[in-house]
C-alpha cells in the first residue's frame, strides 16, 4: 500500500465514487428499508468476495477435501454392481457434475452410508471453488457446532456466524440426519432453509434418511420439485467391497447362498404319488418364471421341509446374482426388527425401519403364520400387505398355513388372482436322501 495513503482510506483513493472510503450511502427514501444503510462501493467489492471466499474455506475446512473430486470418483462402482445400482451412480454424478457447473437451485443426495454422497458434495464444493464461487461446506453436525460456539467466541458474535453460513452463495450440508434432534438444533436448520429458499440460494444436501424421516417443514422445503433435484443412490458401502453384497441388512439371504434353483431337488427318485411330484414341478416352474421377471406375488404354500424356502431363497438368490437388491426375512425376524426400534439406544426410527421393509423393490417373506397372532402383529402384517398390494410391489410369500387359516384381511390380499398367483405343494417333508442295503446272509 502506498504510505501516503491515509490510514483510515479502506477502498481505492482514486475511485470517482468512494473517493477511497470504500462505503456509500444511496439516497432513499425513508420509508425504504435500505435507507441509512452504507453500501460496499464497486471498487471494493472483488476484495470483499475474496475475503468471504477465504473466510469459507476456512470454516469449511475442503483442503482436507481436495482430492475428493469428480475425476476421483468412478461414477460405474467397483465390479459386480447390479444395473440399478450402477444407474444410479452414473446419475447422481451427472447432476452432481452439471450443479456444479449452474450452481443454481438445490441438490438433494440421498442414500446409505460409504455410497458416494460425501465424496459427490466435496467435489462439487471443489469445483465451485475452483471456478471463484464462494463455498460454504460443512457436516450439519459441525455445523450446529459452529453456532454453539460462537455463544462464547470472543472474535465472532453468533449473528455474525449464523449470517455467514445461512446467506454463504453456495451452502453444502453433509450428513443431514445424523445431528442431535433437539427443538434448538431443528429451529436453527429450518432458519438457514428457509431462508436460503426464500432468497433462492444454492444448497446441497446429503442424507441418508428418508424424506419422511425429515422433520415436517423442512421436508416440506426439500420436497418442492420447483427447486429441489432429488437424486437416490442405492450403491453398497465402498469401505466393505468384498463382504457386502449390496442386500439390506435385515436380509438373511447370505445363509441360503447354497439354495439356488441348480441344487433344488424334484424328488422324482423317492416314489412318491405322480400328483404330488406335479405338484412340486409347477412350483418350481412358478419360481423360476418369478425370478425372471418379478410381477405380482408369488405365494407358496405346503407343510414344512416341503422345498417352500428353497424355492423362495432360490427367486431371492437369481435376482441377487443379477444386482437386484432384494430382502429375504423370516416373518417372525422381521417383528423382532421392528420392535428393536422400540428401545431408546435403537439408532433407527420405527418408521424408517418399516418403511425400508415395505418399499423394498423385491420383498421375500419367509414363513408367515409362524409368528405370535397379536393385535399389534395383526395390524403390522396387514399394514405391509395393504401397502404392497396398493403399490403392486413384487411380494414372494412362503406359508404352511392354509390360506383359510390365515387372517382374514391378508387372505383377501393373498387370495387376489389378479396380482397374486398361488402355488400348493402337496408333497410330505423331505428327508434327505437314503440308502438301504440288504444285510448279508
Amino acid at each position: 500500500m502506498d504510505s501516503s495513503q491515509p490510514k483510515h482510506l479502506i477502498g481505492d483513493p482514486d475511485c470517482p465514487h468512494c473517493q477511497g472510503q470504500g462505503y456509500l450511502r444511496t439516497d432513499l427514501p425513508i420509508d425504504h428499508p435500505d435507507f441509512g444503510r452504507l453500501q460496499i462501493c464497486t471498487c471494493r467489492q472483488i476484495d470483499v468476495r475474496e475475503r468471504m471466499h477465504a473466510r469459507l474455506f476456512r470454516m469449511s475446512q475442503l483442503d482436507e477435501l481436495q482430492h475428493l473430486t469428480f475425476d476421483s470418483f468412478n461414477p460405474h462402482g467397483r465390479v459386480g454392481l447390479g444395473p440399478q445400482q450402477q444407474e444410479s451412480l452414473e446419475r447422481a454424478f451427472n447432476q452432481a457434475n452439471t450443479f456444479s457447473e449452474q450452481v443454481e437451485g438445490w441438490l438433494l443426495i440421498q442414500g446409505g452410508f460409504g455410497c458416494g454422497k460425501t465424496h459427490l458434495a466435496a467435489a462439487i464444493a471443489n469445483n465451485a471453488v475452483g471456478n471463484g464461487i464462494p463455498t460454504l461446506f460443512l457436516t450439519v453436525p459441525d455445523l450446529l457446532d459452529q453456532l454453539r460456539y460462537s455463544y462464547s467466541d470472543e472474535e465472532v458474535t453468533f449473528e455474525d456466524r449464523f449470517e455467514q453460513i445461512r446467506s454463504a452463495p453456495l451452502l453444502i450440508l453433509d450428513d443431514f440426519g445424523t445431528q442431535s434432534a433437539t427443538p434448538w438444533a431443528r429451529e436453527k436448520l429450518f432458519q438457514i432453509l428457509n431462508f436460503r429458499y426464500i432468497n433462492q440460494l444454492a444448497l446441497v444436501v446429503t442424507t441418508n434418511l428418508a424424506i419422511d424421516e425429515i422433520e415436517g417443514r423442512m421436508r416440506s422445503r426439500l420436497s418442492d420439485p420447483e427447486i429441489v433435484t432429488y437424486v437416490r443412490m442405492y450403491a453398497p458401502d465402498y469401505r466393505r467391497p468384498f463382504d457386502d453384497t449390496g442386500q439390506h441388512e435385515l436380509s438373511s439371504l447370505s445363509i441360503h447362498g447354497h439354495q439356488t434353483f441348480g441344487t433344488f431337488n424334484l424328488r422324482k427318485d423317492e416314489k412318491l404319488p405322480a400328483k404330488d411330484l406335479k405338484t412340486l414341478d409347477q412350483a418350481f416352474k412358478a419360481a423360476q418364471k418369478f425370478a425372471e421377471e418379478p410381477k405380482g406375488w408369488l405365494v407358496l404354500m405346503g407343510t414344512f421341509g416341503c422345498g417352500k424356502t428353497h424355492l423362495a431363497a432360490s427367486i431371492a438368490n437369481y435376482r441377487a446374482s443379477h444386482g437386484f437388491p432384494v430382502m429375504f426375512v423370516v416373518v417372525p425376524d422381521m417383528l423382532d426388527h421392528l420392535r428393536a426400534t422400540f428401545n431408546p439406544d435403537s439408532m433407527i426410527s420405527y418408521d424408517r425401519r418399516f418403511d425400508e421393509i415395505r418399499t423394498a423393490d423385491l420383498l421375500v417373506l419367509d414363513d408367515l403364520g409362524t409368528q405370535s397372532m397379536k393385535p399389534w402383529v395383526r395390524e403390522k402384517l396387514y399394514q405391509l400387505f395393504n401397502y404392497r398390494y396398493n403399490a403392486n410391489l413384487p411380494t414372494v410369500i412362503t406359508t404352511a398355513d392354509a390360506l383359510e387359516e390365515i387372517d382374514p384381511r391378508l387372505r383377501a390380499r393373498m387370495g387376489d388372482r389378479r396380482l397374486v398367483t398361488g402355488v400348493s405343494i402337496t408333497m410330505p417333508s423331505f428327508k434327505g436322501k437314503t440308502t438301504s442295503k440288504r444285510p448279508k446272509r
